[in-house]
């Protein structure tokens, strides 16, 4: 008997580390996280283009969607019970709701046009920012009675989000919405800020008018505005009282920005870069909201791309016109000018998890320019036009974005061979080209 029990020992003990190594595994898998809202002891957010749940400590989050459209902005109702948030299921954003613990969206809106799900109000009517009643560069806010889908519009223009005070009656909101520009210290005439619009008022009130930068996300909490903004040159967590003074400081992030805060019951939830971050007011303690997603990540995995050149983003004519430089999935290809007379195919970059772009040739033909992020940096490299040689830096400057413009010899009949040529190759089979092998990004 202590012979067999020795054998059985002996075959199952190379697979005893198997099950705790793929605990492990899928522990330590992070994704990136955005728009978290949280509600009690509970934070939604999204990842992979799905809504998830996790606790305030952190830990293996649970899928709550699963379609293939793209899940965003998720807001918990006062109750607790009921999630909304945007969802591109049939084309443009709408409102959807979902039971907090799962269950089947319902859409709430059919406006059309893109709709951001910004919070509920105290009495559980969703609030959401709309330009559907707008110019498309304008945007409101506006309330849907989810139990009857009765929809107003609050009276102000250019609101782009809000919170309301827990009676309902004053609503502190952002004015203007994010103008497109991720530039550092934006203080341009677009500039997000804070104003109050009190009930019976007859106009809203500035409240951060002294600074001419962003502030945005506003969250009310015992008699103070939250809110996120970039006065000490990165997004961080500010607070003020209700008329905009006695101004504090709560988080000092260097580098990256805090974005998507949300508030409930004295802690704030935060995206910085790719992770999650929980403020705890009472504590003023600050810190990480560690997130683990279990999923197949399905868009990490190898594919198989035909068409190559429906990802095209610049083509180039050689000094020559007898090749063109293709810029394609952050990759650059040096094909003939004219496919019928054959010739090299040339893939110029190989190296996975470099990203380059807008690539030219430079006067020689012999080598091409473009931007890449090799170095960590977005720089100007030189590389070899036939695929053989060393690449090489030829320098960049931190402070400024990158690009490169066309040459200015570029006139109508370099142009008219450049359409030529493209035609050729967006009509040559795919068996001609040769398809592409990318990883997903």
């Amino acid at each position: 008997m202590n012979r067999r029990v020795l054998i059985l020992l002996l075959l199952l003990l190379p697979s005893l580390p198997l099950a705790p190594v793929a605990a492990l595994r899928a522990e330590e898998t992070l994704g990136y996280y955005r728009y978290p809202a949280i509600h009690g002891d509970t934070v939604v957010f999204a990842a992979e283009g799905d809504l998830w749940r996790v606790g305030v400590q952190g830990g293996v989050a649970s899928r709550l969607t699963t379609h293939p459209g793209d899940e965003s902005r998720p807001a918990v109702s006062p109750d607790g019970k009921t999630i909304a948030f945007s969802a591109r299921y049939e084309g443009p954003a709408e409102v959807y709701t979902m039971p907090l613990d799962g269950g089947l969206p319902v859409r709430r809106t059919f406006e059309g046009t893109g709709t951001e799900v910004v919070g509920w109000t105290p009495d559980g009517e969703i609030l959401y920012a709309t330009n559907h009643d707008v110019t498309p560069i304008g945007v409101e806010l506006a309330r849907l009675d989810p139990a009857t889908g009765k929809r107003r519009l609050v009276p102000l223009a250019e609101a782009s989000d809000g919170s309301y005070t827990p009676d309902g009656k004053t609503l502190f909101f952002t004015r203007f919405r994010f103008q497109g520009s991720h530039t550092k210290r934006y203080q341009g005439g677009k500039a997000q800020s804070l104003w109050r619009f009190r009930e019976g008022d007859p106009e809203a009130v500035p409240l951060t008018a002294d600074f001419p930068g962003t502030s945005k996300d506003p969250m009310v909490w015992n008699g103070r505005v939250y809110f996120l903004s970039d006065r000490d040159g990165s997004m961080n967590l500010w607070s003020m009282d209700e008329d905009g003074k006695d101004l504090r400081q709560h988080t000092a992030h260097r580098g990256w920005d805090a974005a998507s805060a949300s508030l409930s019951q004295g802690r704030i939830v935060y995206q910085l870069g790719a992770d999650l971050r929980l403020f705890d007011v009472a504590a003023n303690r600050d810190a990480p909201l560690p997130v683990r997603l279990v999923s197949d990540f399905d868009q990490l995995r190898q594919t198989w791309i035909k068409r190559p050149l429906d990802f095209l983003t610049a083509v180039e004519l050689s000094p020559d016109g007898d090749r063109l430089v293709l810029t394609a999935r952050g990759q650059v290809f040096v094909v003939p000018a004219e496919v019928r007379r054959g010739g090299r195919i040339v893939e110029v970059t190989r190296r996975r998890g470099v990203r380059y772009r807008e690539a030219r040739f430079l006067p020689d033909g012999k080598s091409v320019v473009a931007l890449s992020d090799e170095s960590g940096e977005v720089e100007l490299w030189q590389l070899p036009a036939n695929g053989i040689g060393k690449t090489r830096s030829i320098g960049f400057d931190a402070d400024r974005s990158i690009h490169i413009g066309r040459s200015t010899h570029f006139d109508l009949l370099r142009s008219r061979r450049i359409y030529a040529a493209m035609r050729e190759w967006l009509n040559t089979p795919v068996a001609a080209m040769g398809a592409t092998q990318s990883e997903s990004a």
